[in-house]
C-alpha cells in the first residue's frame, strides 16, 4: 500500500478564508446514533492548510489528512472541487436609490396582503350572486391594481417629505 491510499480523504465547505494559508472547512455527514439508532448529521470543523490562498469561502473541497502544520492543522487541501457563489456587498456599496426600490417592492407586497383577504370576503358576496368566473377575475384584478397605485401614491409622498426635509 502507498502512503497515499493510507491518507484519510474527507469532501466539505469552507465556511471562513479569513486566516493566511489557513481555511475553515465544514464536514457534514450522517451519523447512526448508538442506542437510539436515529440518523443524526454531524459538523465536524477542520483547519485545512491552503497553500496558494486559492479557497474562497462556499467552495466544495477535498481535503486529506497530513502530518501536523501546526497545533491545529492536520489537513491540506487536496483540490478545489466547485467554486462558491458568495455574493458578498459591503455596507457602502449599496446606494439609497436600490435601499428605495426594495423598500417600495416590501411596501407593495404587504398592500396585497392587506387587500387579499378583503378580496377574499368580496369574493364570497358575489358567489352569493353568483356572478360569472370572468368577472370574479376581472375584480380581483383591479383591486389588486388599486392597492399597488396606493402604495406607489404613499412610496411618492414619503420621498417628497424625505426630501423636503433634507433640503430644509
Amino acid at each position: 500500500m502507498t502512503e497515499e491510499t493510507k491518507r484519510k480523504v474527507r469532501l466539505g465547505q469552507v465556511v471562513s478564508d479569513r486566516m493566511d494559508k489557513t481555511v475553515v472547512v465544514e464536514v457534514s455527514g450522517p451519523k447512526r446514533h448508538p442506542l437510539y439508532k436515529k440518523i443524526i448529521r454531524r459538523v465536524a470543523r477542520y483547519k485545512v492548510h491552503d497553500e496558494k490562498n486559492e479557497c474562497r469561502v462556499g467552495d466544495k473541497v477535498r481535503i486529506v489528512e497530513t502530518r501536523p502544520l501546526s497545533r491545529e492543522k492536520r489537513w491540506r487541501v487536496a483540490e478545489i472541487l466547485v467554486k462558491g457563489e458568495v455574493v458578498e456587498i459591503s455596507p457602502e456599496e449599496i446606494t439609497q436609490e436600490e435601499l428605495d426600490k426594495v423598500i417600495a417592492e416590501k411596501k407593495v407586497k404587504e398592500a396585497v396582503a392587506e387587500i387579499e383577504p378583503e378580496t377574499e370576503a368580496t369574493e364570497e358576496l358575489k358567489e352569493e350572486t353568483k356572478p360569472e368566473a370572468k368577472t370574479k377575475a376581472k375584480a380581483k384584478e383591479e383591486t389588486k391594481a388599486e392597492a399597488k397605485e396606493k402604495a406607489k401614491a404613499e412610496i411618492k409622498e414619503e420621498k417628497e417629505e424625505t426630501e423636503a426635509e433634507s433640503s430644509e
